[in-house]
């Protein structure tokens, strides 16, 4: 994508024709990275919107009597040149983000949360959309359509369709309110993530780092024209090691105070005021809607239901992990040289000692054998021997950074299933994070290409670039990363379903990340390590000692990174079940509070701290939702048992079972229906407290 700044590209090019509105004629209607200008989308938006309203309009004024597909199926299909215009725009406000692109995003949150809002209080619209809902039990349809009409008519509910005409117009500015709320929060937290870098110049300021350390911190001070040193960013690849290896206790803790501040520096980029709006405006969309919160408002549409299922699985983790932490913390602290103190910052080098000494586990030894070019093919391997899937680099194709890989992806049979864009490394205007997401969602009810669709997919990582093609080493916990974003872009590209509003990742929040987590396991299965894992210097396959050492340690630290992940969810819960959140005056001290009150020791800390979790605040996606990586770990710990049972972790009939009703259905099934059609029965918690080492005796656990 250019960068040329709005006011230039508009008076550089006042009549060419915009190419976000013109036919993208690419494979799979590519989108013209290289032809479009920030300037371009205001206009695209302000067009593709006024289409998509009169579509409405002809759709809710036919004469014809409210039917499925002239009603139901017709929305699914409206709408589409603004989709794929928005999907672009915040793709590249997330990955390739300039000051222009920025601009134009501040610019348009509230207008389009006002499109959105305008769209799903058509009361001529809705009022078809009712009348087949009312009487949907008689109309003859299939499961999927019947899925889908429950599923549009609960859209149009939850934003305000059935309110009273002077609740819809404040429900509708609240909205647009919001979005212009949580679009600064989300540049807030880039701005602050991209101004800190920690410049080390001397070798003392080095000492403890290994080189794949060393020379990552190169890179990023390369990238960032720092010509005479080393500079820690706040990727999260390269500021773990930092604190994992540095010998430097004051340096860790400059570097841990920067990661664990951002957003809450006084000036423009301050985020505590813009969480307490936040928090006010969410409580009375609640309230709108009738309910005391906005978490019992957001659970209704999850598989928990309500706030107490929430709780009773954080408490049952939580009581576990803390006990499980404490004896961790109880090793740490008997180390020769540990500090008496001790804090955040020293966690998780002190960590690192004890996993030596304990395991005979240390990153400078593991990491050459996960080159990410490797791991890649891993990840891909694994998807053709469970799904058939065959990934081909397609270098023709320019995405919209020189980083971006592009892949084409076919079947078993041969047949393309789309495009994958893997996007592995942290830079300036990237967030932060690791994310999937879609340039074109995968429908057969389209009116582009015939009526099917095939979806482009993306995968976000934020790895530490090596200096050197080919030299970018992963941690074990990268390689999780890594696996885990690609089972979400499995989950979009596999997707098998009519109707777009049904397709890929468009499931409920909590059982969105079941792909993603079960995923997961086959980066530590042996038989992928020995085929993959291969010493990046001598090419010497993974040694059988190093693997079997590396199974032994993979639930050391468990009790930590439960915790820190645990008390996150614990605050966000709190948070959103507060009955009147515009009192809490500082944000900050009341996450204080509420961990003080679980009793989350001060040297573990939170994943997220309130001030720049972008999951609850750069959206709503998963506000009183964080919990969800814990549901569905219940699900993905119980359902790869289904392997593990088979005694095969590609055994063929489970791979089907799990293509079918878990990386194909999208939506069309009840999440509970597609877990039991591919498990056999509903989950057990068993597994996952075994995976996470927290199973305890009857009496230890009270």
């Amino acid at each position: 994508m250019t960068t040329t700044s709005p006011s230039a590209a508009a008076t550089s090019r006042p009549d060419a024709a915009n190419p976000l509105l013109s036919p993208w004629s690419g494979p799979d209607a590519w989108p013209p990275f290289d032809q479009v200008d920030p300037a371009h989308f205001a206009p695209a938006f302000e067009q593709a919107m006024r289409e998509h309203r009169a579509e409405l309009d002809v759709i809710a004024n036919q004469s014809a009597p409210p039917s499925f597909d002239n009603t139901v199926a017709a929305f699914d299909r409206s709408g589409g040149t603004l989709g794929r215009i928005d999907r672009l725009f915040h793709n590249l406000c997330a990955s390739a983000v300039t000051p222009a692109l920025q601009q134009v995003q501040r610019d348009m949150a509230m207008p389009l949360a006002a499109h959105d809002s305008a769209v799903h209080m058509h009361m001529g619209l809705f009022a078809r959309i009712d009348a087949l809902h009312e009487g949907r039990q008689r109309l003859g349809l299939t499961p999927e359509q019947l899925r889908l009409l429950e599923r549009i008519h609960l859209d149009f509910v939850r934003a305000g369709a059935r309110l009273a005409p002077a609740a819809q117009q404040r429900y509708a500015q609240v909205m647009q309110r919001l979005a212009e709320l949580t679009t600064a929060f989300a540049q807030n937290v880039l701005a602050d993530e991209s101004s800190f870098q920690l410049v080390l110049r001397r070798e003392d300021e080095l000492a403890g780092l290994p080189e794949f350390v060393r020379a990552a911190a190169r890179q990023a001070a390369v990238e960032r024209g720092v010509s005479d040193g080393w500079v820690i960013t706040l990727s999260r690849s390269l500021i773990v090691p930092f604190l994992t290896f540095s010998e430097r206790r004051d340096l860790r803790e400059q570097a841990w105070r920067g990661w664990v501040t951002r957003g809450e520096h006084d000036g423009a980029h301050d985020n505590r005021p813009l969480v307490r709006e936040i928090l006010a405006l969410r409580q009375e969309q609640a309230r709108l809607h009738g309910h005391a919160t906005f978490a019992d408002f957001a659970l209704v549409d999850r598989m928990a239901g309500t706030p107490a299922a929430v709780d009773e699985l954080l408490d049952t983790v939580w009581r576990r992990a803390t006990r499980a932490v404490q004896r961790e913390r109880e090793q740490l602290l008997a180390l020769d040289g540990a500090p008496a103190d001790l804090q955040a910052w020293d966690w998780r080098y002190w960590a690192e000692k004890v996993r030596q000494r304990h395991y005979a586990i240390d990153d400078a030894e593991v990491k050459p054998y996960f080159r990410l070019d490797r791991m890649v093919a891993a990840a891909f391997d694994c998807a053709e021997r469970l799904f058939g899937l065959r990934f081909t680099l397609r270098p023709d194709l320019r995405a919209y950074h020189p980083d971006v890989q592009v892949y084409a992806v076919h079947g078993r049979d041969g047949a393309p299933v789309g495009l994958f864009l893997h996007d592995n490394f942290a830079r300036p205007g990237k967030r932060s994070g690791a994310w999937m997401s879609v340039f074109t969602g995968q429908s057969r009810n389209s009116d582009a290409q015939g009526g099917a669709v095939r979806p482009i997919v993306v995968n976000n990582n934020n790895f530490a670039k090596g200096a050197e093609a080919g030299a970018t080493l992963l941690s074990f916990d990268d390689v999780r990363t890594l696996f885990h974003e690609f089972g979400h872009g499995l989950h979009g590209l596999l997707s098998d379903v009519t109707y777009g509003r049904l397709a890929g990742t468009q499931v409920l929040r909590d059982f969105v990340e079941l792909p993603s987590q079960l995923f997961e396991h086959w980066m530590s299965e042996p038989e992928v390590l020995r085929r993959h894992a291969r010493h990046t210097v001598t090419g010497e396959p993974i040694p059988e000692a190093l693997i079997e050492r590396l199974q032994q340690a993979r639930r050391f630290g468990q009790g930590y990174e439960t915790v820190r992940y645990t008390a996150s969810a614990l605050v966000d819960m709190a948070v959103h079940t507060h009955p009147d959140p515009a009192a809490i005056e500082d944000v900050c001290a009341f996450e204080a509070r509420v961990m003080r009150e679980h009793g989350l020791p001060e040297a573990v800390g939170l994943n997220h701290r309130l001030v720049h979790f972008q999951h609850l605040f750069s959206s709503d996606a998963y506000a009183a939702g964080y919990y969800v990586y814990l549901w569905a770990e219940v699900l993905d710990a119980d359902g790869y048992g289904a392997f593990e049972e088979a005694g095969d972790p590609f055994d063929a009939q489970v791979a089907e079972r799990l293509a079918r009703f878990i990386y194909s259905a999208g939506n069309s099934l009840e999440p509970r229906a597609a877990y039991r059609a591919f498990r056999g029965r509903d989950a057990s918690i068993e597994p996952l407290l075994a995976k996470r080492g927290l199973m305890e005796s009857a009496e230890a656990t009270g």
